[in-house]
């Protein structure tokens, strides 16, 4: 018999917001977390604007000679993972810590940090660099703390595939419950890279939205008048728990992942098949997966970073996958409020995901002004939308041409 993946607990943080309702509530509401960068003097660069956290205290969630050792990314995923946990109730002892382990995705891991110790070195040598550096920056630390933290003493990976990272981590967390490696997984992914060198080099490959006079109508996802994302920081940590393990401890349930696809595009180091090849293969794989049919699906929380090939391949991939019924789908990107958190998108639109199943409202696409009629289908502009939702996709694409699709279902008995 297959066994069921079940959510139990979530936790974000995000530029709206630090917990899940303060996100949710934005989100539904249509409200933008964009402004100008102040994590370092921008002036000098192209684009201005990012996705901030703010008002966030890692001495909140963590010791603080731990947090003065670890990059803000660990700090976010530590947080968050706090949060999911206390949201599910899940208590790891002796009898089942080896059962339960942490999967989590990072695009970049510790940058901030890297730049900082690297300046230490140029400036007054490499006595100046911390015993903690190295710990301190890399992308498995992530959910080697977060395990440290908890007591899981099962599996526990990081994953690296740029954008797509939080995504294919909840999609092998997944796998590894199906499979009976584990009885429950900590998941999803962490980004926090608004640094001098990552602005500098996205805005080197044109990639960011130069709208730095309107920040919070910068991110603009199948519009017309796109013109590149919005860097963003953050984590989104959920609790994944085999059906029987969550019922037997009389945990709530916000719904069950029941499809996973991964692909490659096989085409260019940054661009997306403009055909959208990659993407659609990833769709109809989690489909498969499912065993469902397209017409299941009733909304699709779309990778919609708001650049014009990204949006425009993604827009013909679920063309190719759902055809007619693409054009009764319910689409939307909820990166137009948070910008692109890089790898810890996957772990936060997930959360908004099971949000959308369990309240039945599909988020927003603010921003939507003017459509770019090459993007011809339902977007949700601008107004969040009741609707009864059974099944949600939730699409991520990253840079090398690597795509997730997760699938998502309400949960029945």
């Amino acid at each position: 018999m297959t066994r069921r993946v079940v959510v139990t607990g979530l936790g974000v943080v995000s530029p709206l917001g630090i917990g899940v309702q303060d996100n949710w509530q934005a989100v539904c509401s249509g409200k933008s977390g964009i402004g100008p960068i102040t994590r370092f003097d921008a002036t000098e660069f192209a684009s201005r604007i990012a996705g901030e956290v703010k008002g966030f205290k890692a001495n909140d969630y963590m010791a603080k000679q731990q947090v003065r050792r670890f990059d803000t990314f660990i700090h976010y995923a530590v947080a968050s993972a706090r949060m999911a946990m206390e949201d599910s109730g899940l208590i790891i002892n002796d009898k089942n810590s080896l059962k339960v382990g942490c999967l989590t995705g990072s695009g970049l891991g510790g940058l901030g940090m890297l730049e900082y110790y690297h300046s230490q070195l140029v400036e007054k040598g490499p006595r100046r660099i911390s015993p903690f550096f190295i710990p301190g920056i890399i992308a498995n630390m992530a959910p080697g703390v977060i395990a440290i933290e908890f007591g899981a003493k099962g599996p526990n990976l990081s994953i690296e595939t740029a954008c797509a990272a939080g995504s294919h981590a909840i999609g092998e967390a997944f796998r590894f419950i199906r499979e009976g490696i584990a009885d429950a997984m900590i998941t999803g992914g962490s980004e926090a890279v608004i640094s001098p060198l990552a602005v500098g080099g996205f805005c080197s490959m044109r990639a960011l939205s130069t709208n730095n006079d309107e920040p919070q109508k910068a991110s603009r996802p199948f519009e017309l008048n796109r013109d590149g994302f919005v860097i963003g920081e953050g984590a989104g940590i959920l609790i994944l728990e085999e059906l029987d393990h969550a019922l037997d401890r009389g945990s709530k349930i916000y719904g069950e992942v029941v499809g996973y696809g991964l692909t490659a595009d096989a085409y260019h180091i940054s661009a997306p098949d403009p055909d959208g090849a990659g993407a659609a293969g990833c769709m109809k794989m989690a489909l498969d997966y499912a065993s469902l049919d397209p017409e299941d699906i009733d909304y699709i929380n779309a990778h919609g970073t708001s650049t014009a090939l990204n949006d425009l391949a993604e827009n013909k991939a679920i063309k190719t996958v759902f055809k007619e019924h693409s054009y009764k789908l319910a689409i939307s990107s909820t990166k137009s409020m948070t910008g692109h958190l890089l790898g810890g998108a996957g772990g936060v639109e997930a959360i908004f995901s099971f949000l959308s199943i369990k309240d039945g409202i599909i988020p927003p696409t603010i921003n939507y002004d003017d459509p770019d009629p090459e993007c011809d289908l339902d977007y949700t502009p601008n107004v969040a939308r009741k609707k009864k939702i059974k099944f949600v996709m939730s699409n991520s694409f990253g840079f090398g041409g690597t795509n997730a699709a997760l699938i998502f279902k309400r949960y029945e008995a």
